[in-house]
């Protein structure tokens, strides 16, 4: 019997499909600038933020059942590099004031940067922690979180408890939504690839796993280089959004967040990920005004009981390790 070829140019759109997605979330972002308030837009990229942190965190505990407390110190690492190059270098090498398309990519460059150190960082605190498992682990990589953050504070070149304000406002719509296509398009090509399926069974079965020759640390060494390179990312997103930091805002309720929306979508589903965080971006956000009354931080105690209701009724979160796909809405349109 002879084999079916698929059609050539629908092979191209496959696997080049992230050229259209990405020239659509331009377009997106160029026409919601235009229709949206500045608050509106603000939403849009904080909610962006959150999804780029959750899915890479997702890929370290998730994917790779290596249960991490220290991403928020991975953001700042990319937060303070980026906000440092645009405060520090950008000026000395005269590329401040560029409009359009250079200052877009001098921005991109400036975000690279911040991912690569963050995944310096990673590197680094891997080497040693990755080799404990469990309880052990997360205390080593809490403790890193909160190294980086008095280092951070007690600083004077990183700002110290000052922070560093005056950060310019590079962030848009389209540069977020952006990273976040790059980081699916990532995680999703490797979740499919052998070396995904390798990364399943360390976290399935190590033992097992180990016994068909996969290097577990090797894997699991890269797979948290990984997840930090977009948590620094997101940290320079989120200095460029912001345009302020201070150490305050990377402390352990900030990986406690990422946490739990990870929990709430599903360890090991991206797409729990991502619907994870904007339902409850979109709740803080919600929640804000109620705040600022009774000056009492619902967030942290909505968080907690949500997490209590989750692992009581629904222990794989909302998508468990199931990922929305075209043949998951093909059934359930009722289509075989």
């Amino acid at each position: 019997m002879k084999k079916s070829k698929s059609t050539p140019h629908l092979s191209v759109i496959h696997r080049f499909w992230f050229i259209p997605a990405i020239a659509a979330v331009a377009g997106i972002g160029y026409g919601l600038e235009a229709g949206l308030n500045a608050y509106a837009m603000s939403l849009l990229a904080n909610t962006g933020i959150s999804i780029l942190l959750a899915i890479s965190l997702n890929w370290v505990i998730g994917i790779t059942g290596q249960f991490s407390l220290g991403h928020a110190g991975l953001m700042a690492v990319g937060a303070y590099t980026s906000a440092l190059l645009s405060l520090r270098l950008a000026p000395a090498l005269s590329l401040t004031g560029l409009t359009g398309f250079a200052e877009s990519a001098v921005f991109s460059v400036n975000l690279l940067i911040a991912g690569l150190v963050a995944a310096f960082f990673g590197f680094l605190l891997g080497l040693p922690s990755l080799r404990l498992k469990g309880d052990y682990l997360a205390i080593v990589t809490l403790g890193f979180g909160e190294v980086i953050r008095v280092l951070f504070l007690n600083i004077d070149a990183f700002g110290g408890a000052r922070g560093l304000p005056g950060i310019p406002n590079s962030t848009h719509f389209f540069d977020v939504f952006s990273w976040v296509l790059i980081a699916v398009l990532i995680f999703s090509r490797i979740l499919n690839s052998p070396e995904g399926r390798a990364l399943k069974a360390v976290r399935e079965d190590p033992i097992a796993a180990q016994a068909l020759g996969i290097e577990l640390f090797q894997f699991k060494l890269k797979a948290f280089v990984l997840g930090a390179f977009f948590a620094g990312v997101a940290g320079g997103l989120y200095a460029h959004f912001l345009q302020y930091i201070n150490p305050q805002g990377f402390d352990f309720n900030r990986s406690f967040e990422i946490m739990i929306m990870v929990v709430l979508g599903g360890m090991g589903s991206l797409t729990g990920s991502v619907v994870a965080a904007t339902l409850l971006t979109i709740l803080k956000e919600a929640l804000r005004p109620l705040q600022e009354i009774t000056h009492i931080d619902f967030r942290m105690i909505l968080y907690s009981l949500a997490l209590i209701i989750l692992m009581l009724l629904r222990p794989q979160g909302l998508f468990g390790s199931k990922e929305l796909s075209l043949t998951f809405l093909k059934r359930l349109g009722g289509k075989r």
